[in-house]
């Protein structure tokens, strides 16, 4: 090779210390000896010394080691080595490593040898590094992923400091990876809930807006928020956290929990049951005749009612009001019922009729499913209870004694109008719907 390191006496200062690999964590820190620290690598002694063929099996050692986050102290072995490896080897460091069957090499042996030569002056592990390519440890490979997820989610943080409701909600993104497995990397996840965060400040949209207008507005893309895109998933994720719009699936399921933030796939498709209202020509011929109507949002955003009654009263089911069409008719006073979750179109028409003076008071079913209900709309539209208080439920409880009444079923909620309402419910834990109680409905309306 024309030119031979000399092995160094052992236990010599030359041998033991002419530079060292130092561990810190993760990282790997490389200190220089006193004689080599500054040398520039000789890369063509490098490559004679340990970058042959038949050293390959020693640098790749090394290697390992610095990837795990071992220090190159000790040694390594190879079982039954070729004559050509025993001869590299021995080359290396000017003196047989040893006899049997394995050929054994000491790390440390190696790094003296590279910084004597100056082939690495840095030792073996820039030798590695040269040879092979930067080295990462393990530890510090999964240390920089995990800091570059933290960051991909950092707009969940921002949106929490302006919108403090949805502080669980974000949480709970974290903790299910749903962001982590839509974007798949962290720079996509950074942008997707770059997006959904833009999107949820804007909620819930006053006055109600088409989807599609939405997206554009906000997003720059009228089809950002299309079904199945992450980005709508997500999103309608956060809104039904800002809502408390129950669990579901389907198209028609997912129209009404987009409306319920004020954004609607359609104007048609939502609609308010009413019974008795006045305020346009078409509601005061059938208020005439008593006979209920059904609005679309599309007639309450055209043509909303321009007068209110002082007093409107809203259940939650239909056969409140059917009843009281065919008991009172004409007699009735207004009445609105929710059907459910309280629509685009329902959240419409109440907010009008509160802008126009009315007072509104509300029943519902005594159930966490109810209860639930009720609050949803209390967060959109102020409304005083209807025989819907702890002690209602209660008398409730006891006038319905036969037949028996259901268990609850569902997770518990507040009910902020009367906290003692949901532990009243949760006390006694039977269920009370609405139309057990459609006879003392049915007096208060007459």
């Amino acid at each position: 090779m024309g030119w031979h390191a000399t092995a160094a006496p052992r236990g010599s200062r030359t041998a033991r210390a002419p530079g060292r690999v130092r561990r810190r964590g993760a990282a790997v820190e490389l200190t220089h000896g006193p004689e080599h620290g500054t040398e520039a690598v000789d890369s063509p002694r490098l490559a004679r010394l340990l970058g042959t063929p038949d050293l390959s099996w020693l640098v790749e050692r090394a290697r390992r080691r610095l990837v795990a986050g071992q220090p190159l102290t000790g040694s390594v072995s190879l079982a039954d080595p070729t004559p050509a490896q025993r001869a590299a080897a021995e080359r290396l460091l000017a003196r047989a490593p040893g006899g049997g069957r394995s050929l054994t090499v000491r790390l440390e042996a190696v790094d003296a040898v590279l910084r004597r030569s100056g082939a690495s002056p840095n030792g073996l592990a820039a030798a590695v590094a040269l040879l092979t390519g930067p080295v990462t440890s393990l530890v510090q490979a999964r240390q920089e992923e995990e800091d570059a997820w933290k960051r991909a989610h950092t707009p969940l943080d921002e949106l929490v400091a302006t919108v403090p409701a949805l502080a669980e909600w974000a949480a709970r993104i974290r903790a299910d990876g749903l962001a982590r497995r839509l974007g798949r990397t962290p720079d996509v996840t950074f942008g997707l809930l770059t997006g959904v965060c833009t999107a949820l400040r804007e909620l819930p949209a006053v006055p109600v807006v088409s989807l599609p207008a939405f997206a554009a507005r906000v997003l720059g893309w009228a089809h950002a928020l299309d079904d199945g895109t992450p980005l709508a998933t997500i999103t309608l994720s956060g809104a039904r956290a800002l809502t408390g719009f129950h669990d579901g699936q389907g198209a028609e399921w997912r129209r009404e929990a987009w409306a319920s933030v004020g954004l609607l796939r359609d104007e048609l498709s939502s609609t308010v049951l009413t019974l008795n209202l006045r305020g346009t020509p078409a509601l005061d011929r059938l208020a005439e005749d008593g006979e209920p109507c059904v609005l679309t949002l599309r007639q309450l955003t055209r043509k909303p009612p321009a007068v209110a009654a002082p007093m409107v009263r809203i259940c939650e089911n239909p056969t409140v009001l059917a009843a009281a069409a065919d008991m009172l008719g004409p007699a009735c006073p207004p009445l609105v019922c929710l059907q459910g979750q309280p629509s685009a179109a329902a959240l419409t028409l109440l907010r009008g009729l509160h802008d126009h003076g009315a007072t509104l008071y509300y029943h519902g079913d005594f159930d966490w499913g109810g209860l639930r209900i009720a609050g949803v709309l209390r967060r959109r539209i102020p409304w005083r209870p209807w025989r819907y208080t702890a002690a209602d439920y209660r008398a409730a409880v006891l006038r319905s004694a036969s037949p028996p009444l259901s268990p609850l079923v569902s997770q518990p909620t507040e009910t902020p109008w009367e906290p003692g309402l949901a532990a009243a419910v949760a006390e006694l834990g039977v269920r009370v719907e609405e139309e057990r109680e459609l006879e003392l409905l049915l007096s208060d309306l007459a």
